[in-house]
Protein backbone atom coordinates (compact mmCIF):
# COMPACT_ATOMS: atom_id res chain seq x y z
CA UNK A 1 0.00 0.00 0.00
CA UNK A 2 1.03 3.48 -0.48
CA UNK A 3 2.38 5.31 2.51
CA UNK A 4 -0.58 8.26 3.62
CA UNK A 5 1.78 10.19 5.27
CA UNK A 6 4.66 10.72 2.70
CA UNK A 7 2.88 9.50 0.10
CA UNK A 8 6.22 7.71 -1.53
CA UNK A 9 7.14 5.07 -0.37
CA UNK A 10 5.33 1.41 -0.23
CA UNK A 11 4.74 -0.31 2.74
CA UNK A 12 6.36 -3.69 3.56
CA UNK A 13 6.09 -6.15 6.48
CA UNK A 14 8.59 -5.10 9.14
CA UNK A 15 7.81 -4.69 13.13
CA UNK A 16 7.21 -1.44 15.54
CA UNK A 17 7.80 -1.11 18.85
CA UNK A 18 4.25 0.37 20.08
CA UNK A 19 4.19 2.56 23.49
CA UNK A 20 0.62 3.19 24.91
CA UNK A 21 -0.31 5.51 28.13
CA UNK A 22 -3.19 5.20 30.02
CA UNK A 23 -4.24 6.22 33.82
CA UNK A 24 -0.52 6.86 34.95
CA UNK A 25 0.00 3.11 33.00
CA UNK A 26 2.92 2.69 30.74
CA UNK A 27 3.35 -0.24 28.28
CA UNK A 28 5.85 -0.70 25.52
CA UNK A 29 5.37 -3.60 23.55
CA UNK A 30 8.44 -4.76 20.99
CA UNK A 31 8.80 -6.97 17.78
CA UNK A 32 5.09 -5.65 17.02
CA UNK A 33 4.08 -6.95 13.59
CA UNK A 34 3.41 -4.04 11.49
CA UNK A 35 3.28 -2.54 7.39
CA UNK A 36 6.07 -0.28 8.00
CA UNK A 37 6.57 2.44 4.66
CA UNK A 38 10.65 2.17 3.08
CA UNK A 39 10.42 5.82 2.80
CA UNK A 40 9.56 7.71 5.81
CA UNK A 41 9.25 4.47 8.35
CA UNK A 42 5.63 5.26 9.31
CA UNK A 43 3.85 1.95 10.79
CA UNK A 44 0.55 0.63 10.42
CA UNK A 45 -1.11 -1.75 12.74
CA UNK A 46 -3.95 -4.37 11.32
CA UNK A 47 -6.93 -4.40 13.54
CA UNK A 48 -6.32 -7.40 14.65
CA UNK A 49 -2.90 -6.74 16.27
CA UNK A 50 -4.30 -3.13 17.34
CA UNK A 51 -7.17 -4.87 19.11
CA UNK A 52 -4.57 -7.67 21.25
CA UNK A 53 -2.47 -4.57 22.44
CA UNK A 54 -5.28 -2.56 23.80
CA UNK A 55 -6.28 -5.78 25.24
CA UNK A 56 -2.84 -6.15 27.07
CA UNK A 57 -3.30 -2.49 27.57
CA UNK A 58 -6.42 -3.00 29.78
CA UNK A 59 -4.67 -6.67 31.74
CA UNK A 60 -1.91 -4.11 32.37
CA UNK A 61 -4.51 -1.10 34.31
CA UNK A 62 -6.08 -3.28 36.09
CA UNK A 63 -3.12 -5.51 36.96
CA UNK A 64 -2.06 -2.09 38.54
CA UNK A 65 1.54 -2.21 36.73
CA UNK A 66 3.06 1.75 36.44
CA UNK A 67 5.61 0.42 34.08
CA UNK A 68 6.33 -2.74 31.40
CA UNK A 69 7.82 -3.38 28.65
CA UNK A 70 7.00 -6.81 26.93
CA UNK A 71 8.11 -8.49 23.82
CA UNK A 72 4.96 -9.45 21.14
CA UNK A 73 3.53 -12.76 21.13
CA UNK A 74 0.74 -13.83 18.96
CA UNK A 75 -2.49 -14.91 20.47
Amino acid sequence: MKCVICKQGDTHPGYATVSLEREGVTLVIKKVPAQVCQNCGEEYLDETTTSYLLTRMEDAVNTGVQVDVRQFVAA
